[in-house]
């Protein structure tokens, strides 16, 4: 058997030397997130990969290996959230607002400041964040220091200056800023000076809405979304599209987008076309509920928390009936300032909406992976993928909420970045 396994680790180009340096998991059950569930299970690691899964007594351990015992715990693919802000980052400072404070700390200072947001999702078990809109390059710098290991936290795909109209709320003042493009010259220019700068996919915003603001009036026509999507995919990305209403989601959807965010009352022409096309539904809705529970940090008053009420509920029965029209849904928390540690409170909508809890939890890990154009490397625990892996306790296919308050240990790329399986210290007296 121990030369089974070295045969294993040399087809993923690893020598036969390294054996006695991989990480033997155990755990009391695995659910890999290709439909198997293996109790009594054990996951071998080598570096950043997966290079074996079984059951605990067909799976050799070579000597030297670093065994965890985590048989308490059940293990899940590391989670995917398919839409945050890690940028968004509010000191709490006496007089000030997360909104208002926005941008004022300078790039330099909210980089180093925003780790505790990539800290805060990496706790609830998000190992992979798309994050769609920053400023100043804050999120590309985030992504390449987490990349380097200089950061702790999920690893992130970014789209930096999100695409917006002249006068939308995004963007207002006399000087063009970053993103603002009107017209379809000025969307394929500002898109491609997106691409050059580093960008992992493109962002536009299709709609207004956003914050307190619950209208969805398109913004973009259709044939400027159509062009910001052919630039996306001709240089071999992908594209988000913001709508808030039905009409931009329905445009958006025309022009051939990847996915859309947070689309109300989306009739059903539209919903059988993003079900036919595959284009990913990230309906967000926890986002308001957030923003309701939080509603003092923001100022907001009872008539702005009776609009996101409001909203809050089209948003849910979108869900269900894009959930019963069999379009592929994503979680994503729309996480921003004061809602890292939160990321993972959409699955419970999943799950009231009609998933079962097996249903929910793929939408944070395939349909994710699929959503990035990664499903051979992330999504599963499975030999050959990267050893993002997820402890919880309690039974996820049971009880959605396992997941959402149990994660106890997480690993990202074979790096353990999260440990709560050990019981506090008792102080000395």
């Amino acid at each position: 058997m121990r030369y089974l396994l070295l045969l294993i680790l040399c087809s993923f180009g690893f020598p036969a030397r390294v054996a006695a340096q991989v990480k033997a998991l155990q755990f009391g059950k695995v659910i890999t997130g290709l439909g198997q569930v293996i109790p009594h299970a054990v996951v071998l690691v080598n570096a950043d990969r997966i290079v074996q899964v079984g059951p605990a007594a067909a799976v050799a351990i070579p000597a030297g290996a670093e065994i965890l015992d985590l048989r308490a715990y059940t293990a899940i693919p590391g989670l995917i959230d398919a839409h945050t802000h890690l940028s968004f980052y509010w000191d709490k400072a006496a007089g000030s607002n997360p909104w208002g404070q926005l941008g004022s700390l300078g790039p330099a200072v909210t980089v180093f400041l925003a780790q505790e947001n990539a800290r805060k999702a990496l706790e609830t078990g998000v190992t992979t964040v798309r994050d769609l809109g920053s400023f100043d390059n804050i999120d590309l710098a985030l992504r390449d220091l987490i990349n380097r290991g200089a950061m702790l936290g999920p690893r992130m795909l970014v789209a930096g200056n999100g695409l917006h109209v002249t006068s939308s709320p995004y963007k207002v003042g006399a000087i063009p800023g970053p993103g603002q493009c009107d017209g379809v010259a000025e969307v394929q220019r500002v898109a491609r000076q997106q691409l050059a700068a580093g960008v992992d996919w493109i962002k536009m915003y299709g709609s207004t809405g956003s914050d307190k603001d619950v209208t969805g009036f398109q913004t973009f026509s259709y044939e400027e979304m159509k062009a910001a999507v052919d630039v996306a995919h001709q240089a071999g990305k992908r594209i988000a599209i913001h709508s808030y209403g039905p009409a931009g989601a329905r445009d958006a959807v025309r022009a051939g987008t990847n996915t859309v965010e947070h689309a109300i009352d989306m009739d059903e022409a539209t919903l059988k076309a993003m079900a036919k096309q595959g284009i990913i539904y990230v309906p967000t809705v926890d986002h308001n509920r957030y923003y309701i529970a939080h509603k003092d940090e923001y100022g907001y008053d009872a008539k702005t928390v009776e609009g996101l009420n409001q909203y809050l509920a089209r948003n849910f029965e979108t869900l269900k009936r894009a959930i019963k029209a069999k379009v592929k849904i994503a979680m994503g928390s729309d996480a921003v300032f004061t809602g890292f540690g939160e990321n993972t409170r959409e699955l419970e909508w999943f799950v009231k909406a009609g998933m079962t809890p097996a249903q929910a939890l793929q939408t944070a890990t395939t349909t994710g992976a699929e959503m990035l154009g990664l499903e051979k490397e992330l999504g599963a625990i499975a030999p050959g993928y990267l050893a993002d892996i997820v402890a919880v306790k309690g039974d996820p296919l049971q009880d959605i909420q396992v997941v959402i308050q149990q994660v106890k240990w997480v690993m990202k790329a074979g790096q353990v970045g999260v440990d709560k399986t050990q019981a506090p210290a008792t102080p000395s007296r």
